[in-house]
């Protein structure tokens, strides 16, 4: 403290002479400052429209409140959110890049994909939780089946013949496919999206018979106008947005649970100021009680946890999956 004092006198002695101050003295009082002194970049690595990116469009307007900084938001999509992931990594570790991204591209695809751009242990600094989804399968009015024993029924007597959509390769939807392939017998036709939205424009339009979502963000309003056939919930609990639809384990296969849940990360060796600066903001953000309305709309529900927590939590679902992964013998590459 007594440095910093000096060191913004000698910086006012200067420029009161006229002087440009020397620019270590610049450096000094510069490195003194808050953090943050700029505009952040808040990358989603998912399309316009989906979960991902209303929940990331909603912390970066409350983080721009609460940190007092512009916190612009930078959709990445492809590859299932592993692009985005990749660029976070790559990304100098000064707080002024950090994502929002599907926890699954840290627990999921690492057991799925023998090669990945970073590696989901080392790479990236967790900073928390944001929000969890309640995933889905649905299907287009014209499909010849409306619950899972129906589906299951016709995949079984047309396998590889019924085509589903998911929000990209190795994203939960994916997994929770592949998943129930793997309990239930069948062959599913998989069509990898960029996002979450594409996915459920083209369900509505006929295009797909079936999709995995993520999250009810962008059908769940069709669903309940009739436009849709809601056949399960993939996560563990019914949706509060269609509390009728029966899970995936309720109707014949218990344990059945493929969470959709978005954290925010930053690269390697975050500062640790940083990190509890965002933390605190971010479970600011998600404390506000229209955060949590908005979050409803869309099949949502805000979550937030400590750095610690969110790197126990990362680890022990990564474990999981793992386990599951290869006791299944699910292998993408």
């Amino acid at each position: 403290m007594k440095q910093l004092r000096i060191s913004r006198k000698l910086f006012c002695m200067a420029l009161c002479a006229g002087l440009a101050p020397p620019l270590f003295l610049m450096d000094k009082v510069a490195a003194a400052e808050p953090y943050p002194t700029k505009s952040i970049k808040l990358v989603v690595p998912f399309a316009p429209g989906g979960p991902a990116d209303i929940m990331g469009r909603e912390l970066a307007r409350t983080l721009t409140e609460s940190l007092g900084q512009s916190v612009v938001l930078d959709n990445r999509p492809g590859a299932g959110g592993n692009i985005g992931a990749d660029i976070v990594a790559k990304s100098p570790n000064d707080g002024y890049t950090i994502g929002m991204i599907a926890v699954s591209s840290l627990t999921i695809s690492p057991h799925l994909y023998s090669k990945l751009p970073y590696k989901a242990e080392t790479d990236f600094t967790p900073i928390s939780l944001v929000g969890v989804a309640k995933g889905a399968i649905l299907a287009h009015p014209s499909a010849p089946f409306s619950d899972l024993k129906g589906m299951v029924s016709y995949a079984k007597n047309n396998p590889g013949k019924l085509s589903y959509a998911s929000s990209g390769t190795g994203t939960a939807p994916h997994l929770a496919a592949e998943y129930l392939q793997t309990v239930a017998g069948i062959k599913l036709n998989h069509i990898p999206y960029k996002g979450t939205a594409p996915a459920a424009q083209d369900l509505l339009a006929g295009v797909v018979p079936v999709a995995f979502e993520s999250s009810l963000t962008a059908s769940g309003q069709f669903v309940l106008s009739g436009k849709l056939k809601a056949i399960a919930i993939t996560s563990a609990g019914r949706a509060a947005l269609l509390p009728d639809v029966p899970t995936v384990a309720e109707q014949g296969y218990p344990g059945f649970d493929v969470p959709t849940a978005f954290g925010l990360v930053g690269p390697a060796n975050l500062p640790a100021e940083v990190v509890k600066k965002l933390n605190d903001a971010v479970t600011l953000s998600m404390n506000n009680k229209g955060v949590s309305d908005r979050f409803a709309k869309i099949g949502a529900e805000p979550r937030t946890m400590t750095p610690s927590a969110f790197r126990t939590y990362i680890s022990s679902e990564s474990a999981r999956w793992g386990n599951l992964i290869r006791t299944a013998n699910i292998k993408l590459d």
